[in-house]
């Protein structure tokens, strides 16, 4: 009878051991997964945390750009519509001036040794009048001057070189047109800027009589308004002159090429008479 309870006592006892290990094991395993779900769980917030601060980096890069439209607009409604309307429209209009300009001086660009050839090959084959058909079918202020200089040919060579230089002055004028209209945009813009900054530091000082005591705020507003016509003018006034420079040295081209197209067109009425 002992020996069955001390068998059943080991028998317990293993039991109970076996239980104990498995319970460990169990217990190692669930520690384990935990360890495992808690890392996975910090590496999706970190993930997280990198997209959240691309959005964010993201939304104040457009936050930015919209912001510099909206300060653009701000400062001109700051500056007061009455100049800053005035300046913004001497803008546009020498822009628009600039523009024709520019097309016009590229369409009256031409090739004057290609047409000098074509005038002297024309006179050779079918004489003056062959030449002027030439100078008719082509386009730029070298052929109209040397269809001049052509159309007078038989009263002699005086009067050739006396209707080029004409002409000549006659296209020089065209050429220039519209570009002191540019040259009084330039100069309008930064004046009415300045005005307006007049204008503006008065109101400001008013202002502070008004008040009677000398407001840093109210000096330092008054006097950012005032600025802010100087600063445009002076910005639409280097815009302008950036074109005017431009298209002065466009007409210096196409001039100098008339006149020495003109004196090739002398030399040749001279060799073909």
């Amino acid at each position: 009878m002992k020996n069955k309870f001390a068998l059943i006592a080991l028998l317990g006892l293993f039991l109970a051991g076996t239980y104990t290990i498995y319970a460990q094991d169990a217990t190692d395993t669930i520690l384990m997964e935990e360890e495992v779900l808690t890392e996975e769980v910090l590496i999706e917030d970190a993930v997280a945390e990198e997209v959240l601060a691309e959005v964010e980096e993201t939304q104040v890069t457009v936050e930015e750009s919209a912001t510099f439209h909206q300060i653009i607009k701000q400062k001109f409604i700051e500056g007061g519509p009455s100049f800053m309307g005035v300046v913004l429209l001497c803008l546009i209009l020498g822009l628009a001036l600039a523009i024709e300009r520019i097309i016009y001086l590229n369409m009256a660009t031409s090739d004057s040794s290609k047409l000098l050839n074509d005038v002297e090959g024309a006179l050779k084959s079918g004489g003056v009048e062959a030449a002027k058909e030439v100078c008719r079918n082509t386009k730029g202020p070298v052929s109209s001057i040397f269809y001049q200089g052509l159309d007078r040919s038989g009263e002699g060579i005086d009067m050739v070189e006396k209707s080029v230089v004409s002409y000549g002055s006659v296209q020089m004028g065209l050429l220039e047109k519209g570009l002191s209209w540019i040259s009084l945009f330039i100069a309008l813009a930064p004046m009415l800027g300045f005005m307006g900054t007049v204008i503006g530091m008065i109101g400001a000082f008013d202002a502070i009589e008004a008040a009677g005591d000398i407001s840093p705020s109210l000096v330092a507003g008054g006097i950012k308004v005032a600025l802010l016509t100087t600063v445009f003018g002076l910005i639409v006034a280097m815009i302008l002159q950036v074109f005017y420079n431009y298209l002065i040295a466009k007409v210096d081209s196409i001039v100098n090429s008339m006149e020495d197209a003109s004196i090739s067109l002398v030399d040749l009425l001279v060799k073909n008479k």
